[in-house]
């Protein structure tokens, strides 16, 4: 018991702790390699075409099963 209070008097307060971590934060971005320009922009586009591609195809799966609905409500009815 007695460990645990002195293990708690010696951490430092959240602001103290909060500052450390927004230190080493910015101390690792400092270490970052970031990509070039055109790596980004290479990266940005085929992200915008994988997107575009699955909305293709959610778009024509949700097109063929509306469509199946239809048929399927019309020889109900």
């Amino acid at each position: 018991m007695a460990s645990q209070k002195d293990a708690k008097a010696k951490k430092p307060n959240i602001f103290v702790r909060m500052g450390r971590r927004l230190k080493e934060t910015f101390s690792e971005l400092k270490r970052v390699t970031w990509p070039s320009f055109p790596k980004v922009v290479k990266a940005t586009v085929v992200v915008l075409v994988v997107v575009l591609a699955f909305t293709v195809v959610v778009t024509a799966i949700n097109f063929g099963l509306q469509a199946l609905l239809d048929l399927l409500t019309s020889i109900g009815s």
